[in-house]
This record gives C-alpha cells, sequence and structure tokens, in this order.
C-alpha cells in the first residue's frame, strides 16, 4: 500500500519522511560509531585492566557476538511488540550498556556490558530500515537507503578521529559516555516522531528457530573472529565453534522451509532479485570490510601516524561517498540498481588496486585520492543493492528482508574480516609480526628486535632491520590487497545480473516483469 505522500511525490522524500529519518540515523550512528570506536581505545583497555592484546580484543568480539544473536529476532519483535516500541527499547538497552561500560572495573566486567550494549544496538539497524521503508514506500526505498547510508559510512571513518580523540583530551570512559547525550535526544525525539501501532499481537516467536539460528551465528561469528588472533583457521578454537554454527544454521534452512511462521522467512529468496543482491552483497561485505581494516593499521604501524591522524587520513573515502551516494539513492528508485553497482564496483576495484603498491614512502596524495575514489563506489553500491533487495518486498515481507540483510552483512563484514587478518599475518614474518604488536611503540620496537636476535647496542643494526623490518610489512599489505582487488572483481559477476530497470513490488498492481539484467 503506498502512502499519501509517496503517491503525491513518487521521487523526492517528503518532510514526514525526513522527521523519521532523523531518529534512525542517530540510532544507526550510535550502534556502528561504537564498533569502530572501541577498535581505538584497545591499547588503553590493556594499560588500564593489566590485559593482553587478545583480552582486550573481546570487547569488540563480545559487541559482534552480541549483534549477531539477537538481530534474528527483529522481524518477530517488530510485528509482535510494533517497530516503535523495539526501537525505543533498544535505545534504552544501549544507553544502559553504554553507562555501564563507562563504570566497567576490570576486562572481564566490560566484555559483559558490551555484551548488554550489543544487544540493544543490534536492533537499531534493521528495525530503522523497516520504519523507513515503510514510511517512504517502496517506489523510495533507493532514496531511503541513501539516508541510512550516512551512519553506515561515517561510523568507520569517524570512529577512529572521534575515540582519538576523547582518550586524549579526557578519558576512555566518555568512548562510552558519549552516548548518552546522543541517545536522550534520540529516545525524546523518537517518541514524538515515530508511527505506532503496527504490531501484530497474536505472532509467536518461532523459539526452535531462535534457538538453532541466533547460537549459530553467534558461533560460527566466534570462530571467523577467533581466527584473526590465532592468526590460522586450522586451530580448534576457530574451526570448532565454526562447524557447530554453521551445523545449527543448516538445521536453521531446513526448518524455515518445514514451518508456517519461521523465525526469518527463508521464502523470500524465490524472490530472484533479493536472492542476486543477497549473493552481491555477501561478496562485496567480504572485499570491501575485510580491506578497511588494512588502511588505518599501515598509516599507524608503518607510517607511525597516531590513531587520530589516521582517522583523518581516511576522510577522503567518506566524502566521496557522500557526493555519490544521494545520486545513486535517487537515481536506483528511477532506473534501478543495476548500472549504479557496476560503475561503483569498477570504482572501488581501482581504488582498492591503488593499494597494492603500498610501500614505505608512498604518496599520502596518491593513497588519499585512491580512498576518494572508493568512496565514490562506496556511494553507488551497498545502498542501491539494499535498495534493489528490498524494493520488490510488499508490506509484510520488509520486515524479514530487512532482518536478513542485516545479518548477512554483518556476518560476511566478519568473514572478510577474518579471511584478510589471516592472509595478512600469515605472510609475515616473525620479526615483522612482534614488530605489529609494538604498534609503533619505539621501546617496544627494540624488545621484538631483542627477541629475534637483533643487537640492539649497534645502531647501524637496530637501523637496518628496523627499516628491512618496516619495508617488509608494507610490502606484505601491498600483497594482501591483492587479494582484496580479487574479491572486489568477483562481486561483478553476481552484480551484473541486478535489475536495470526501476524495481516494483512483486504482486503489487503495478508490477512490471523486470528482467534480472538487460544487455
Amino acid at each position: 500500500m503506498t502512502s499519501p505522500a509517496s503517491a503525491s511525490a513518487p521521487d523526492k522524500l517528503g518532510r514526514d519522511v525526513f522527521v523519521v529519518a532523523g531518529v534512525i540515523v542517530l540510532g544507526a550512528i550510535m550502534s556502528i560509531l561504537d564498533v569502530t570506536v572501541v577498535s581505538v581505545a584497545q591499547p588503553t583497555f590493556i594499560t588500564e585492566f593489566g590485559t593482553t592484546s587478545a583480552g582486550a580484543a573481546w570487547s569488540m568480539t563480545g559487541y559482534t557476538l552480541a549483534l549477531a544473536a539477537v538481530i534474528p529476532t527483529a522481524s518477530w519483535a517488530a510485528s509482535r511488540f510494533g517497530t516503535k516500541r523495539v526501537y525505543m527499547a533498544s535505545l534504552v538497552l544501549f544507553l544502559i550498556g553504554s553507562i555501564l561500560c563507562a563504570l566497567a572495573w576490570n576486562i572481564g566486567s566490560l566484555v559483559a556490558f558490551r555484551v548488554i550494549q550489543g544487544f540493544g544496538g543490534g536492533l537499531l539497524m534493521p528495525i530503522g530500515m523497516m520504519i523507513m521503508t515503510r514510511a517512504a514506500g517502496p517506489e523510495r526505498v533507493g532514496s531511503v537507503m541513501a539516508v541510512l547510508g550516512i551512519p553506515m559510512l561515517l561510523g568507520p571513518i569517524m570512529g577512529p578521529i572521534l575515540g582519538g580523540w576523547l582518550i586524549e583530551i579526557a578519558s576512555w570512559h566518555w568512548v562510552f559516555l558519549i552516548n548518552i547525550p546522543i541517545g536522550i535526544i534520540a529516545l525524546v525525539y523518537a517518541w514524538f516522531a515515530l508511527p505506532a501501532n503496527d504490531q501484530e499481537p497474536g505472532k509467536k516467536i518461532d523459539v526452535p528457530g531462535l534457538l538453532m539460528l541466533s547460537p549459530g551465528l553467534a558461533l560460527f561469528l566466534f570462530g571467523v573472529s577467533s581466527s584473526a588472533e590465532e592468526r590460522t583457521f586450522n586451530a580448534p578454537r576457530v574451526y570448532i565453534p565454526m562447524i557447530i554454527g554453521a551445523i545449527l544454521i543448516a538445521l536453521f534452512i531446513r526448518h524455515a522451509f518445514r514451518t508456517t511462521n519461521p523465525l526469518l522467512d527463508l521464502r523470500l529468496f524465490r524472490n530472484s532479485t533479493l536472492r542476486i543482491s543477497v549473493i552481491t552483497m555477501s561478496l562485496f561485505a567480504v572485499a570491501f570490510f575485510g580491506a578497511s581494516l588494512l588502511y588505518p593499521q599501515y598509516f599507524i604501524i608503518v607510517r607511525g601516524e597516531s590513531t587520530l591522524m589516521a582517522g583523518l587520513l581516511l576522510a577522503p573515502q567518506g566524502l566521496g561517498a557522500m557526493l555519490t551516494m544521494p545520486i545513486a539513492g535517487k537515481m536506483t528508485d528511477k532506473i534501478g540498481p543495476g548500472k549504479f553497482v557496476l560503475g561503483g564496483l569498477f570504482l572501488i576495484g581501482i581504488g582498492v588496486a591503488a593499494f597494492i603498491t603500498l610501500g614505505t614512502d608512498t604518496s599520502y596524495w596518491f593513497l588519499c585520492a585512491a580512498l576518494f575514489i572508493q568512496g565514490l563506489g562506496m556511494g553507488m553500491t551497498m545502498m542501491p543493492i539494499m535498495s534493489a533487495a528490498l524494493a520488490t518486498l510488499r508490506g509484510s515481507e520488509i520486515a524479514d528482508g530487512s532482518t536478513l540483510m542485516n545479518a548477512i552483512q554483518q556476518t560476511a563484514s566478519s568473514i572478510g574480516t577474518g579471511v584478510i587478518t589471516v592472509i595478512f599475518t600469515t605472510m609475515l614474518m616473525p620479526l615483522s609480526q612482534a614488530v605489529m604488536q609494538a604498534g609503533g611503540d619505539k621501546a617496544k620496537v627494540g624488545e621484538a628486535m631483542v627477541a629475534n636476535g637483533v643487537d640492539v647496542k649497534d645502531p647501524a643494526a637496530v637501523a637496518d632491520a628496523g627499516g628491512s623490518v618496516i619495508s617488509d610489512i608494507a610490502s606484505t599489505y601491498g600483497d594482501t590487497f591483492i587479494v582484496a582487488t580479487v574479491l572486489v572483481a568477483l562481486t561483478l559477476i553476481p552484480a551484473f545480473f541486478l535489475p536495470r530497470r526501476k524495481l516494483v513490488a512483486e504482486g503489487s498492481d503495478n508490477e512490471q516483469k523486470v528482467p534480472v539484467a538487460m544487455h
């Protein structure tokens, strides 16, 4: 059913939609920023709590696992309690988790509170997508995704900048306390702005499906996340939870096609446009988010930049995306996503391939230009793919479609991060790995050299060894970007089959038979 606003202005988002968008963007910014902001605080957690890098990393892993566990419940929760109630409850839980994180007294309590925060944050994005898609109507979903894409792009870029700045001028506690004023504003805003009365009181939760899918996703992603720490997939801590998780997910898939009201309706895959979009999104997330992990590391480890400066050097990527995203969103509503996604992937491929040439003194102008080109491509790719998935769904299917896309994006992003990290670390020599772990700290770099047999009493030996090691690390980054470039190129295959005409919901009165691809 098309809203009055969409009927009168089918190609433009009205004021009512932008009012709703404001609160959704606020919530999404909090949820996504907390993934990247905490990554900056890892060295601080190690010092403050007297833990190891592996222990501190659990402050990120715990949050990610909570997201994976709760996202599958989004569709049921929205139907059962209404999107407004679920969204506001998620904001409250996220705020409670943020306050508790700021009060953490050791690494164990911090990880536990991060899990609570993740349970709240995990529902903000899928529920927000449901609210926005319903408010705008399927014919304007491209423009809606362009709005929602802002926090998705700014989070990874602003996170390191904001986190580094807060830690420098205040303390690590403010990494979490910054959420409180934003969250309170979002709560008040949501109370007045979000539509209500969209629940289905009689809908029951699929308990067997919940017991299979949520633990399955969490276990699978735990194994993938552990691969970065173990530096291999061939470790019991990695492959055992991955296998158990994969079995549980497979059992859920079998269950979902046999039950009447599954936790997640996988019958949506019969929709060819959604099916192709999901495949494209999965490959894209593995390639892009896996590669994104390496940029700040290179600037900090090889070039010796601060975390704050590394974040600033990544800003061109966000600027490029902000230029193309609004245009791609509007044009996707008119002519479909196919042409834009192909063009965007081509630009991303060029931008990623530029990093193959990395050295110890590669021009920052060259690297920033490559990141800007990536950003241009990013704005033409991610949101149009999600638009293609949701634009052909009818009202009752939007909740499941939104949940499905968020779960797949989270899983694929984690897989990409794990795969790229393992490839990178396995190519490093032992001394290079030790220097990497030193994180640019000169004293620790010296200790790493001593442990690996370098005579630090000889300044010339230290200089030669240090320069050689840093050069090796830079070359390893470049070699890893070869893999990332190949992964981006593979994404072009399913993207070629995305529709290149305006999309409409299947089964609607004005449905057009949109060919999968046009030559």
